[in-house]
């Protein structure tokens, strides 16, 4: 392959606005580039910036970014509002660690519900550390609920009791440890099924609205700035993307308990750094070259200058802690992920149980049917991932996965 293919970022041949791609065009299904093509046409997009983890998405391709003028398309920016990733570094290292990690794992799963699980009870929030303080307002939080959208005001108690809990698919919860030793726990969730709910009705709404009637892909829907319909989605999504980053601070406090509780039964006391929490599924007014826009991250995280990231793998291949460098050109933007190469479906037709044992050795998780679908192998290659990005992000820690928790 010559320089000038191998040169990233590279310009979306078709494209309408400017879409610049960390990606290479022969390492993205077809139908994901005439998706990014669909969204670079619609007459609000400024620009369309392509992470390396890039895959076909419902509407909005993930591992985009999308940057409007005066318009919002909530498809741009997924069904899991919020959706992101948290994690902290510990005092422990792999020394520290019993041989086997089984009943670490369930004692886990036990405190935290996976799947379609949720707690019995809402969980105390008021007897957790949650990081700084910066999760106070709990009262104040709820109180908003009742003016959101009318379709889901039956929702609130069971989004009470979801708090704190991790869900399905790509979400996890797991102990990894970094180049030194040193042991970090991470966890993958977002804002559960009342983000869902709220982004499916505002979808709904969008595509019977007159100005997105002519769009090549109704999934692209949009809302327009001055409006009301415009109103009640930033209100309702301003406030998944909180319920989706307390979710994870109530997981964290959880998982941090338990760490702490078994550690301390084998005379070892356990101290947590700093946290980082970053999401990857959402919404953000910024400016670039004196323009004010919306910008929406679909599967990308914001990689400001400094700003601190999390770009995980899949069950068994580890995981990345970043700094941004802040590169104005991807709108200061870095993939969240590996991305996946193979849809669920397809993942499971190739792939078996035994493979899944063979690709997660080592790594104390589910290794049944019920996860074949997040298979390493239904993955692309994370170290192709983060060599194809060295411009927007500078790795700080590469973390192998010790234990990884799955709904």
């Amino acid at each position: 392959m010559d320089t000038m293919q191998t040169e990233l970022p590279l310009r979306l041949p078709g494209a309408q606005a400017e879409t610049l791609m960390w990606a290479r065009v022969e390492d993205v299904e077809q139908a994901a580039m005439d998706q990014l093509r669909n969204i670079s046409r619609l007459p609000w997009v400024e620009g369309v910036r392509v992470m390396p983890d890039v895959h076909l998405g419902k509407g909005a391709t993930v591992g985009s970014v999308v940057a409007m003028r005066n318009a919002v398309s909530p498809a741009a920016v997924g069904v899991d509002i919020g959706c992101g990733m948290q994690a902290v570094r510990t005092s422990l290292t792999t020394a520290d660690l019993p041989d086997d990690l089984h009943a670490l794992r369930l004692a886990v799963e036990k405190a935290i519900p996976v799947g379609f699980a949720a707690h019995s009870l809402a969980p105390d929030v008021n007897r957790l550390k949650l990081n700084h303080g910066r999760f106070a307002g709990w009262d104040r939080f709820w109180r908003r609920f009742g003016e959101f959208h009318g379709g889901v005001q039956d929702r609130e108690r069971k989004a009470k009791q979801q708090m704190g809990s991790l869900g399905g698919g790509n979400h996890f919860i797991e102990l990894t440890s970094d180049e030194t030793g040193q042991v970090w726990l991470m966890l993958h969730s977002g804002s559960r099924n009342i983000g869902k709910e709220l982004a499916e009705r505002h979808i709904h709404e969008a595509k019977g609205l007159e100005h997105n009637l002519g769009l090549p892909d109704r999934d692209l829907a949009v809302f327009l700035s001055g409006t009301k319909e415009m109103e009640a989605y930033l209100r309702d999504l301003y406030w998944a993307q909180e319920y989706a980053a307390r979710n994870r601070a109530v997981m964290m406090a959880l998982f941090c308990e338990v760490v702490a509780r078994e550690f301390a039964a084998r005379g070892v006391e356990v101290r947590f750094g700093e946290q980082i929490s970053a999401h990857h599924n959402y919404v953000a007014q910024e400016t670039y070259d004196g323009v004010d826009l919306i910008v929406t991250r679909k599967g990308a995280i914001r990689a400001g200058a400094g700003e601190y990231g999390l770009i995980p793998g899949s069950m068994g291949t580890g995981s990345y802690v970043v700094k941004g460098l802040g590169n104005e050109q991807s709108y200061c933007s870095a993939s969240h992920g590996a991305g996946r190469r193979m849809s669920r479906n397809h993942a499971k037709r190739t792939f078996t149980v035994d493979d899944l044992a063979a690709q997660t050795a080592g790594v104390e998780c589910r290794k049944d049917k019920g996860v074949l679908d997040e298979i390493p192998g239904a993955y692309k290659d994370l170290e192709s991932v983060i060599e194809a990005q060295t411009d927007l992000v500078e790795v700080v820690a590469k973390l192998t996965t010790l234990m990884c928790v799955k709904g």
